[in-house]
């Protein structure tokens, strides 16, 4: 069975982005985006909301384009590319690049979805993975802490109902940057 892994970056203090959307402080170098590269390609989809896929669709089917494109980003171009996507909207008529649109998020779909072959489902977006994670749906958490306090944005995780929600770390790695990667699954 395929995990669903929730993997986002966030500020020290615990946010996806600045008041105003601002992604503009994750410490995204080569080092980072090619530990992502080898991660990512062996995913067997990418789950994200329209928002998300919005912004990837705006800038990788052509960033390797750029002769200027660092390696990873050029290598990140065609993996996006190739990937299979699930863009999860009420409003998205169509998508290009490989990509399903899915009006609702229904467990069962996404149980089905699970029980396909393949890779794991990388879970992008911070209200899609608010709804996976009410429903239940996040087997593991891959959570890029970047060394930033922003003072306020959106925080990654919603308030829990229910109490603590108890995890088991995986593992760790730390970058050069000062980026730390955090490995969580359900115990």
């Amino acid at each position: 069975m395929r995990k669903i892994i929730l993997m986002m970056s966030v500020s020290l203090d615990g946010y996806f982005e600045g008041p105003e959307r601002q992604i503009d402080w994750h410490l995204v170098d080569e080092e980072v985006h090619q530990y992502l590269n080898d991660e990512l390609r062996g995913m067997g989809a990418f789950l994200s909301g329209r928002v998300t896929h919005e912004l990837m669709a705006g800038y990788w089917p052509t960033a390797d384009a750029d002769p200027e494109a660092p390696g990873p980003v050029a290598d990140f171009a065609g993996i996006w590319r190739s990937m299979p996507k699930y863009v999860y909207s009420r409003t998205l008529e169509r998508a290009d690049w490989n990509t399903t649109v899915v009006r609702e998020v229904v467990p069962e779909e996404v149980a089905a979805l699970q029980a396909a072959p393949g890779g794991d489902l990388a879970l992008g977006g911070a209200d899609l993975a608010a709804t996976f994670l009410r429903l239940g749906l996040v087997d593991s958490y891959r959570i890029l802490v970047h060394p930033v306090r922003i003072g306020r944005g959106r925080p990654l995780f919603p308030p829990v109902d229910g109490g603590p929600v108890p995890l088991r770390l995986e593992g760790t790695h730390t970058f050069g940057n000062g980026v730390v990667r955090l490995s969580y699954g359900r115990p």
